[in-house]
C-alpha cells in the first residue's frame, strides 16, 4: 500500500462510526479528502457536516453535502480529523494545514474525536513536526521571543494567512514531553489564538491506515 491508499483505508473505515441522520464534524487535510469523498457516498443517510475549513466546505458542497454553520448545532455527535503526528496516548500536532483553530472548535464541541492517520503520523514523542501556533499579526514578533523561552525556534510561515485573518509560526525543535503543561503554556501567551497541541481534548479513537489496511485503535 502507498502512504495514500493508507489514508484512504482508514478514511473509508471511519465511515462505520457515522449514524444516520446526524451533522457530521470533519476536519481538513489530505486524509479528510478521501473521508469527504467517502462520505459523499451515504449523502443521503446524513443530515449534514459542519466544516473546520472552507477548502472542506468547498468540497463538501461539490458532493452535494450540506455545511451547517457551527453556531446553528447543539452537538456534533463525532468530528473526523486527521493528524500530523499521534502517540500511542491519543495526544496530537494538527495545523499543517492552518485550520488548526476551527478543528480545535469543532472538536470541543463534538461527543467523539475519530482521528484517522497513516502509519507514518504514529510516533512515540510529539515534536519532530513543527508544532503550529496561529498568532494575532500585530503580536508575531513577540509572540515569537515567548515561544523562544518555552524552549522552541519559532518561524513565519510566509504566505499564509489563516482563515481566521491570522498568521502561524511554526515552533521546531520541541520534544514535548508534557503536551498537556506546553499546550497550557503556549495558549496563555497574549496574541496568541490557540497552539496545534491537541491534549487537553485529544482523539477518542485512532484508525491507523497501514500495509493491513485500517486499524481501530480505542
Amino acid at each position: 500500500m502507498t502512504q495514500d491508499e493508507m489514508k484512504k483505508a482508514a478514511a473509508i473505515k471511519a465511515l462505520e462510526f457515522i449514524e444516520n441522520d446526524t451533522i457530521v464534524g470533519v476536519g481538513t487535510g489530505s486524509t479528510v479528502n478521501h473521508f469527504i469523498d467517502a462520505l459523499a457516498t451515504i449523502k443521503n443517510k446524513i443530515t449534514g457536516a459542519v466544516s473546520s475549513s472552507e477548502e472542506s466546505s468547498k468540497r463538501l458542497i461539490a458532493h452535494g453535502i450540506e455545511v451547517f454553520d457551527l453556531n446553528s448545532v447543539d452537538n456534533l455527535d463525532v468530528y473526523i480529523d486527521g493528524a500530523d503526528e499521534i502517540t500511542k496516548h491519543k495526544s496530537m500536532i494538527k495545523g499543517g494545514g492552518a485550520a488548526l483553530t476551527r478543528e480545535k472548535i469543532v472538536a470541543a464541541v463534538a461527543k467523539k474525536f475519530i482521528c484517522i492517520a497513516d502509519s507514518s503520523k504514529q510516533v512515540e514523542l510529539l515534536g519532530d513536526f513543527p508544532l503550529p501556533v496561529e498568532v494575532i499579526p500585530m503580536a508575531r514578533s513577540y509572540v515569537a521571543r515567548e515561544l523562544v523561552k518555552l524552549g522552541g525556534d519559532p518561524v513565519y510561515r510566509q504566505g499564509v494567512i489563516t482563515d481566521n485573518g491570522n498568521v502561524i509560526l511554526d515552533v521546531y525543535n520541541l520534544s514535548i514531553i508534557d503536551p498537556k503543561a506546553l499546550e497550557i503554556a503556549i495558549n496563555a501567551v497574549v496574541g496568541v489564538v490557540t497552539n496545534g497541541l491537541f491534549a487537553q481534548r485529544g482523539a477518542d479513537i485512532l484508525i491507523l491506515g497501514s500495509e493491513n489496511g485500517a486499524q481501530v485503535i480505542q
